[in-house]
């Protein structure tokens, strides 16, 4: 059992009708712990979050969160290969992977409840004792470049990433979270392990784990395994520059038989308090196929077979993107009355919509829910980027909340033709009539 020195007091958050809905508590070291009991599953779900990713790399360091999250899966010193860790957990029916993005990485199984113990311990070891051998690096490497040309080959893609560096020019936030062929090709064993001991240390750690288990039994485990991971100073994240001037378009030549087109605008920040009246905005606009681009676009236009949108939340900025792929003779058509349609919700939006996005918006998190994983991330996301939880409860409450002056609001706040961008991949050469087709008063 842990002594009481050991731990920080532990919070219990409560739901409306008085069940727990999570538990935290935060070892001596500063690591924290956050479980869910979900009685009615048997499926365990963990994570290991830290805060490490795009925007903590200087340029020569662009890919080195996303290399060293491959590289701890090659082996440890209690299981020297790749097979040797997988089968820990794919083994018994589980599932095993790890993603890297611009504020955080993780590393997550998923396995039944009479083996989730044996998750837990792997991933600490995955943390504490990968061997990160010069071989493993330079056959990695070899790995990540092809996942880089993979997203190069992508016009999809190719569209998607174009657009951060049209919205975010200059600055880690505009890069790729995987970097370059080049800046990969250029880290060192050495910068590996100095950033190991930089960002994965235990107050930059977060451990969540959701199923049919009992809280203590996971502290134990983890102050066993971690307790005594050593602290320090994490790098800090990069700022958020705001040095996008639009409209402003970007076209990438390929000769392609589909146009892919992202229009992009500054979203809001996971505590932006507008940022829930911006999601229903979304969803008003392009998340279902009774939306308004949707109706216009697709169905009275037929020019476009997919548009949808959607909304990214980051710690101090955020992204709101429109996303279509349209016959390349038909994308000077669709572009203004996209903008068109977009710009009508700073008038407002009628109180059905309102009503029925708010409902869509609480049966798809009710839905997630539903799921170990889900909620395993839910928790440890937000305990790691802003430092608190929210439960379902209270953020559908928010949500809830939202009036209909609110989403005009945001929409005249997030909206505008001064902070638009175009990426478009397909066969095409000059920007400017894109750009053109932007503007609106």
């Amino acid at each position: 059992m842990l002594s009481a020195r050991m731990l920080e007091p532990m919070e219990e958050k409560l739901s409306s009708n008085g069940v727990a809905t999570f538990e935290r508590t935060v070892l001596q070291n500063g690591l924290r712990i956050l479980t869910s009991t979900l009685p009615y599953t048997n499926a365990v779900s963990i994570n290991f979050l830290f805060g490490a990713g795009s925007r903590y790399e200087s340029d020569e360091l662009a890919g080195a969160s996303h290399l060293f999250e491959h590289m701890l899966f090659k082996g440890t010193s209690r299981r020297p290969t790749p097979r040797e860790v997988s089968e820990v957990v794919e083994g018994v029916g589980g599932s095993l992977n790890a993603f890297t993005d611009k504020e955080l990485t993780g590393y997550w199984c998923r396995l039944a409840r009479p083996h989730y113990r044996d998750g837990i311990d792997l991933l600490a070891d995955m943390v504490r004792n990968s061997l990160l051998r010069q071989d493993d690096i330079d056959r990695e490497k070899q790995v990540v470049y092809e996942e880089i040309r993979a997203t190069n080959d992508s016009p999809g893609g190719r569209a998607a990433l174009n657009l951060e560096q049209l919205m975010w020019p200059d600055q880690p936030l505009g890069r790729d979270v995987a970097g370059s062929i080049e800046s990969v090709g250029a880290i060192t064993r050495e910068q590996m392990i100095d950033y190991l001991h930089t960002q994965y240390i235990s107050s930059n750690t977060v451990i969540s784990v959701a199923g049919n288990i009992q809280h203590q039994d996971v502290v134990n485990q983890v102050n066993d395994l971690l307790g005594d991971l050593s602290d320090g100073k994490p790098l800090p994240m990069s700022g958020f520059e705001d040095s996008l001037e639009g409209p402003v378009a970007h076209v990438e030549n390929r000769p392609t038989e589909q146009a892919h087109m992202s229009i992009g605008m500054h979203g809001l920040s996971i505590n932006d308090p507008d940022r829930h009246a911006l999601g229903l905005l979304s969803v008003i606009l392009g998340e279902t196929m009774s939306s308004r681009l949707f109706e216009e676009i697709r169905e009275k236009r037929g020019l476009a077979y997919d548009i949808h949108t959607s909304v990214h939340a980051l710690t101090d900025t955020g992204e709101f993107n429109i996303g279509a792929g349209i016959d390349p003779g038909r994308v000077l058509d669709a572009v203004p009355v996209i903008v068109e349609e977009v710009a009508k919700t700073r008038e407002g939006v009628t109180e059905r919509e309102l009503l029925q996005a708010k409902e869509l918006t609480r049966g798809r998190m009710l839905l997630r829910m539903e799921e170990s994983r889900a909620v395993s991330g839910f928790l440890g996301g937000q305990e790691l980027l802003r430092g608190e939880v929210r439960t379902v409860e209270q953020i559908l409450g928010d949500v809830d909340a939202v009036e209909l002056h609110d989403v005009a609001a945001v929409a005249k706040r997030v909206i505008t033709p001064d902070k638009m961008a175009l990426s478009l991949v397909g066969p095409f050469d000059d920007p400017e009539p894109f750009k053109q087709a932007m503007r609106f008063e």
